[in-house]
């Protein structure tokens, strides 16, 4: 009896001693918890029930050339309640009047509003939504409420405030103006003027503390902020919303006519390489268009005869071609290694000038000038091309400038056929707003300056950052070369390729283009391209227009589908400051454009052109002539024009009926 009382015991010993080594071990762990990693814990606990917030900082706000809003940041507040942290007393006292005033404000009557609050309340509901995307004054009527008016800890009301980016101008130049996007990773994508300027626009990020209280949500401690968010600040940039607005219809117009991929428009002021405009629109499915990509940035492509101004400017410079050379365009098909290289014009023109060949963009002549010019020593002509820049890109302030390729004699793949056929634009690659910048430089006597998007950056009235003009190259061809130049861009609306354009009333000058595209797919695919300035004696404006895939069957060539673009814009622009001797045949009241703008442009579009003298021409270089123009002519037989059913001088209207009377 007395060996079992003793085990007993023993085992007691044994128990107590665990228990109190156990205790030992809790107090040491304890006292470790509590003095040797307290902070950490501290810390650990108050990260899972406190923690700070960014505030996003207000973006700056991006305007016109005039002032007008591109972009703009507005502030939005969700209200929320919080139904556990306010007394008894305060919300039986407030709990009507608080209703009566959410219904004046949102609707829905007193007693759901009554009933929505008070069974908040009872399931003890921390952040009950109230109202989402106020504005400013809307906001600071609810902060007013009954009850609400207390602030945060006594009347529940819960604020949450957010920037929202809205662009005034809507899906019109969309992709010029821009944004910038962070995703999940934290990885940024910046497009447009928002995209190359957020280091301005974005400003500094505040911090706010907010405590976690159930499934996920967190509400403000206090109404203050710990740090405050510091704006962006503003930026002024060159687009004009009134040009805008003109290229972008004046595009969508032609492109759903046309029913074409895609297109692009780009005006920029000529002295000051200022971008005033740029319009980017690509088709839908469903056959509407919208600002899909930034064609004028980035798409590098074969520019087709738009790519002859350059031709023509490195052979006057290096002196193998004068402006009165005669090219024998041998009945409009000449052979390279057995590839044809043909003229849109069947028989060719004959033994034209180089002037000339330019002005009917003649395929022919134009690979007999390089490839004649340029056989012995093909990479002066390459040289001549990268010494004008024609190789590099801008270096433009929008992200995804296309790189251009122009190929060298030095390159693995250049052949025989790479040099005849860079003369009329193929085998080349160029972006839209590169091109333009080179038909800038001629305008510009050959001075090259470099397109721009902002003029300044301000803080309020405090400039920042003045944008200066930028002369990238001061000279890429001589005076009197630019000067010959600008009369052969003339000379191609007044009387060549692009004279269905041509009228009396301002002056424009500049190159038509077409070229296959995706030829190794199918047949029939074409970029049609228009690119120039005005007025044609001392630009104001470079503009270039390029129509991606138009439909074959409505028409494909530059003067048809690009030019008549670049027409309507000059037009409209010249309608904004009407110079009004220059405007003779238009209706003037009071000295001013008629109000009514959409009649009077009409007036315009359709106004009567001059009838050229033909006297002497060749038959079908008259017929040629007078259907460029738009004219339905009647013709049969060959020789010289000695007459016609209407005078030169007289005006006529371009459906009329031309009989030419053949000799």
């Amino acid at each position: 009896m007395a060996t079992s009382e003793k085990g007993i015991l023993n085992r007691l010993y044994v128990v107590a001693a665990c228990m109190f080594i156990f205790a030992v071990g809790v107090g040491v762990k304890l006292l470790d918890i509590q003095f040797v990693e307290g902070d950490h814990y501290r810390n650990l606990a108050e990260e899972r029930t406190v923690r700070s917030f960014k505030i996003p900082a207000s973006r700056g706000n991006l305007y016109d050339a005039k002032g007008n809003l591109l972009a703009t940041s507005v502030p939005k507040y969700d209200i929320r309640f919080d139904a556990v942290t306010v007394s008894d007393k305060n919300f039986q006292e407030n709990i009507v009047p608080l209703s009566n005033s959410l219904t004046e404000m949102f609707g829905k009557s007193a007693a759901y509003w009554s009933q929505y609050l008070r069974q908040a309340r009872a399931n003890g509901q921390r952040y009950l939504t109230i109202a989402k995307n106020l504005g400013y004054s809307e906001y600071m009527k609810v902060k007013s409420f009954p009850m609400f008016n207390l602030g945060t800890y006594r009347g529940g009301m819960i604020v949450e405030q957010r920037t929202v980016r809205e662009h005034p101008l809507g899906k019109m130049g969309e992709r010029t103006v821009g944004y910038e996007r962070q995703d999940e990773n934290g990885y940024f994508t910046r497009v447009g003027l928002e995209g190359a300027f957020s280091s301005y626009l974005r400003g500094t990020d505040g911090r706010r503390l907010k405590q976690k209280i159930a499934k996920g949500q967190w509400k403000p401690i206090s109404d203050n902020n710990e740090v405050e968010p510091k704006d962006g600040y503003d930026v002024i940039s060159t687009i004009d919303v009134n040009i805008q607005d003109i290229a972008h219809h004046a595009l969508l117009k032609q492109l759903e006519y046309f029913e074409a991929d895609h297109g692009t428009v780009v005006v920029m002021e000529t002295k000051t390489g200022e971008i005033k405009a740029m319009s980017n629109l690509g088709r839908t499915e469903t056959g509407t268009y919208f600002e899909k990509r930034n064609y004028a940035v980035y798409e590098s492509h074969e520019p087709g005869s738009t790519f002859k101004l350059m031709a023509m400017t490195a052979a006057l410079e290096d002196g193998v071609i004068d402006t009165s050379s005669v090219i024998d365009t041998e009945n409009g098909v000449v052979r390279y290694y057995g590839r044809p290289v043909r003229d849109s014009r069947h028989g060719g023109y004959g033994k034209i000038s180089a002037a000339k060949a330019f002005e009917v963009s003649s395929n022919t002549a134009f690979t007999k000038i390089i490839t004649e010019g340029y056989k012995d020593n093909p990479a002066k002509f390459v040289d001549k091309l990268y010494d004008m820049g024609l190789n590099s890109k801008i270096g433009l302030d929008i992200k995804g400038e296309g790189s251009p390729r122009i190929p060298h004699p030095k390159d693995k793949n250049w052949n025989g056929l790479s040099l005849p056929w860079m003369a009329f634009g193929y085998g080349v690659s160029i972006t839209p707003l590169q091109t333009l910048n080179f038909y800038n430089a001629i305008a510009n006597n050959g001075e090259m300056v470099k397109p721009r998007f902002i003029k300044e950056v301000k803080e309020w009235d405090k400039s920042i950052l003045k944008v200066e003009r930028e002369v990238m190259n001061p000279r890429i061809c001589s005076p009197e070369t630019a000067k010959k130049l600008q009369k052969m861009m003339q000379q191609t609306v007044e009387k060549g390729t692009a004279a269905n354009i041509y009228t009396p009333n301002f002056s424009m000058a500049g190159k038509t283009g077409t070229c296959q595209v995706e030829y190794w797919i199918e047949p029939g695919r074409y970029i049609s391209s228009f690119a120039g300035y005005f007025p044609a004696e001392d630009p104001k404006y470079s503009c270039i227009v390029i129509i991606h895939k138009p439909k074959r069957s409505k028409g494909y060539y530059g003067n048809i589908v690009a030019a008549p673009v670049f027409k309507q814009i000059a037009q409209k622009i010249y309608t904004d400051t009407p110079v009004m001797d220059t405007l003779p045949s238009l209706d003037i009241q009071n000295d001013k454009v008629t109000d009514d703008f959409d009649a009077y442009f009409a007036k315009i579009d359709n106004e009567k052109i001059v009838m050229p003298d033909v006297t002497g021409m060749p038959a079908m270089d008259a017929v040629s002539l007078l259907e460029n123009l738009g004219l339905k002519v009647n013709f049969n037989g060959t020789g010289k024009v000695n007459g016609q059913s209407i005078t030169a001088g007289q005006k006529i209207k371009t459906n009329q009926q031309v009989n030419l009377n053949i000799g």
